[in-house]
């Protein structure tokens, strides 16, 4: 591939220039450019900046990739960088990354790069296309499911770590023959980032919440409805919620805190996994904290979450498994219109490696209807 100057999308991809320097030691000393690019110097320097431009940017071209400056058309100035490496001409497939300068970001400006650049190169020879992400580089997953590719799996210990380590990458791969615009997701995000009926808001778990997670889910009683009936470690809590919306954009499971609508206090959890893609199944799981049980707040969360799995999200059947003990999830899952369908006996792990039975309870979209109707137009009782 040769530096052919593309205009498309609403940005210009061209050459890099020495009047370039000054705003590329911005974009490249940026701290979250430096985060999840850890192979840039640190501290990064206009020399740097200098270096790039004559010898890196020239070398990428050189071994068959490419090295683009994305400026704006009407100023021709810097807004990111935006190239190809690690490219295979026998295979047929290149990497694509980028990075946004930080007064750009929220513009669009990655996903416009990243779909002239990809576009171009499947009309030019190039048949696969990667894009490698950190589980946690959630805007980088939202580029590349916006630009058409989609998640192929996890490249365990792919990444080097500033600090010496290793981490996972996530794939996210565009061939030649797909489908032009944006790859369909399985979980779309909440109308207006949460779901409410006045009194429970539902919105997406987030980083903040390892404490109150962290609190909930190590109490006894939420333990013990648990499979198996352990307790979390700080560690994997904090995770969760530090990777919960790569689980939405993966299309795995949408993860969700329960708050107080009037106050925005925290009152549980709640969540939607992807049990059955072919089948259209999701599975529905929630906890409350003490003080927020018997108010009815787990029926209403409930209700709003099969309210959006078979609204925007698609859904055609929801179903809930619990220990066949648990007389209060069942009521829960009773007053939103689940209807028991079977006991799976030693389904789950239970204490000491013994097995637990699974009490299923299941839910369609008439169902839930159905039941809004009797239950005053869908408002909760």
């Amino acid at each position: 591939m040769t530096p052919e100057v593309i205009e498309s999308h609403g940005v210009r991809l061209r050459p890099f220039r020495p009047e370039d320097a000054a705003d590329v030691t911005v974009g490249c000393a940026d701290p979250l450019t430096q985060r999840f690019l850890p192979g840039l110097p640190t501290p990064y320097t206009e020399a740097d900046a200098r270096r790039w431009i004559t010898e890196g940017a020239p070398a990428a071209w050189a071994a068959g990739g490419a090295a683009y400056a994305i400026a704006d058309p009407a100023t021709d100035r810097l807004l990111g960088t935006v190239g190809l490496s690690h490219a295979d001409a026998y295979r047929g497939q290149a990497e694509i990354g980028y990075w946004v300068m930080p007064a750009a970001r929220g513009r669009g400006v990655a996903v416009a790069a990243t779909r002239a650049l990809s576009g171009y190169a499947l009309t030019t020879g190039t048949v696969r296309l990667e894009l490698l992400t950190r589980e946690e580089n959630t805007a980088s997953q939202r580029v590349a499911l916006a630009a058409g590719f989609r998640f192929e799996g996890v490249r365990r210990s792919a990444g080097p770590s500033r600090d010496g380590g290793r981490h996972d990458l996530l794939a996210w791969v565009r061939v030649a023959d797909d489908p032009a615009g944006p790859t369909a997701r399985r979980l779309p995000d909440l109308p207006d980032g949460r779901l409410t009926d006045g009194v429970v808001t539902l919105r997406r778990l987030a980083p903040e919440d390892a404490d109150v997670m962290y609190e909930l889910h190590s109490r006894p009683e939420v333990v013990a409805n648990q499979a198996p009936p352990v307790p979390p470690e700080r560690a994997a809590v904090e995770r969760r919620c530090r990777v919960s919306e790569s689980g939405w954009l993966l299309g795995e499971i949408a993860r969700m805190l329960i708050l107080d609508a009037a106050t925005g206090a925290p009152a549980g959890s709640c969540g939607l996994s992807v049990s059955d893609p072919r089948a259209g199944e999701g599975t529905i799981g929630y906890a409350l904290l003490p003080d927020w049980r018997g108010r009815g707040y787990a029926s209403r969360a409930v209700r709003l979450i099969a309210g959006w799995a078979f609204g925007p999200a698609g859904f055609a059947r929801l179903a809930a498994g619990t220990v066949p003990e648990n007389v209060a999830s069942h009521r829960v899952l009773e007053r939103v219109g689940f209807r028991r369908e079977g006991l799976l006996r030693g389904r789950l792990p239970g204490p000491a490696g013994t097995r637990a039975d699974d009490l299923v309870f299941g839910l369609l979209p008439e169902e839930f209807a159905d039941e809004g109707r009797r239950d005053g137009l869908g408002e909760p009782r």
